[in-house]
């Protein structure tokens, strides 16, 4: 049989793509026309495969080694690739900044241009940058109050917050965002609904009283998968924003001149509904890090994350584009 590239392999699309994979300890190779990751036990080296064509992304942890031709199959088949610490974070990449996201996405030219053009047209206007920041958030809460009244897994582990106290933040919420001023306001009401969630989650799983961490503080286990479980929306928004072609520095809310804002504003459109609610689950439960991290995973691909992102991307670039596009007649 003769070997083939995996670039010749039919592609799949990135919102409908099924792996996220994170990695430690073992080498990333090809070997008879795969990426592979290899990993010791004893005198032994066990082999497994890595479907690139169905995968969105791939952080390499603690341990980890790989190749120039596995690097260039992931490129080829357009799989973000993220560097980072034991347990996902913090994230390395390239970057001396331990708290900067920075990937390494595959060199592709022929990636659409519409939504760029349509995005550079309303950026550089704080009025309309300010609309798209208000979209952002204004879906994020639609998928946070959609997935806690309704993810049949968060049931299924006991995960029962009040929708009442919960349907109150959010319509609380909507009415500040539509109020904010600035970015700075957003950002702070925000937080703001986030630490709130918090103390909800933490009620519905009986975990106890919790405090929110800087990454890296904390040996609490929410605090810790909390942590984790970010980087892999991170890992999902970075993929979401590459396949249009926009890039990470356009952000809406995390700053003009932050590297990887766009990430944190993508990230940010499913981390407080599908991670916080896992993270204080798992916490709860006792679970590992892989049992947390399968969760998320299986999570996030139930609730069609990545078509969510690049939904939520397109709608706001169409329509704020066309704002700009008024203001100009």
């Amino acid at each position: 049989m003769n070997d083939f590239s995996p670039s010749d392999l039919k592609s799949i699309l990135h919102s409908k793509r099924a792996n996220l994979y994170y990695l430690e300890h073992c080498r990333l190779l090809v070997k008879g026309g795969r990426v592979e990751y290899v990993t010791e036990r004893g005198k032994e080296s066990l082999y497994w495969n890595i479907p690139i064509a169905n995968t969105t992304t791939v952080l390499l942890g603690t341990g980890t080694s790989i190749t120039q031709a596995a690097v260039r199959e992931l490129a080829r088949a357009g799989v973000m690739l993220g560097f980072c610490g034991g347990g996902g974070t913090p994230l390395f990449a390239g970057t001396e900044s331990s708290i900067e996201v920075a990937w390494i996405p595959g060199q592709s030219e022929y990636r659409p241009t519409e939504y760029l053009q349509q995005w550079v047209r309303f950026w550089f206007d704080d009025g309309l940058r300010l609309a798209a920041a208000r979209t952002f958030q204004k879906a994020r809460l639609d998928r946070l109050g959609t997935h806690w009244a309704q993810s049949k897994s968060l049931k299924d582990q006991g995960f029962q917050p009040s929708l009442d106290e919960l349907n109150a933040l959010i319509l609380a919420s909507r009415e500040r965002i539509t109020s904010a001023s600035d970015v700075t306001a957003l950002l702070t009401e925000e937080g703001r609904l986030t630490k709130q969630l918090y103390r909800l989650a933490s009620q519905a799983t009986r975990y106890g009283d919790f405090t929110r961490a800087k990454r890296g503080e904390s040996l609490d286990a929410a605090n810790q998968f909390l942590d984790h479980g970010n980087y892999l929306a991170y890992g999902l928004g970075a993929t979401a924003a590459w396949v249009l072609g926009l890039p990470h520095s356009l952000a809406v809310l995390h700053g003009k001149t932050r590297r990887g804002g766009l990430v944190f504003d993508i990230a940010d459109l499913i981390k407080d509904a599908v991670i916080l609610p896992q993270a204080f689950v798992s916490a709860a439960k006792g679970h590992s890090e892989q049992e947390f991290r399968q969760a998320c995973i299986e999570s996030l691909t139930r609730t069609e994350a990545l078509d969510f992102m690049i939904d939520t991307l397109k709608l706001t670039a169409a329509t704020v584009s066309r704002m700009a596009l008024l203001s100009e007649k």
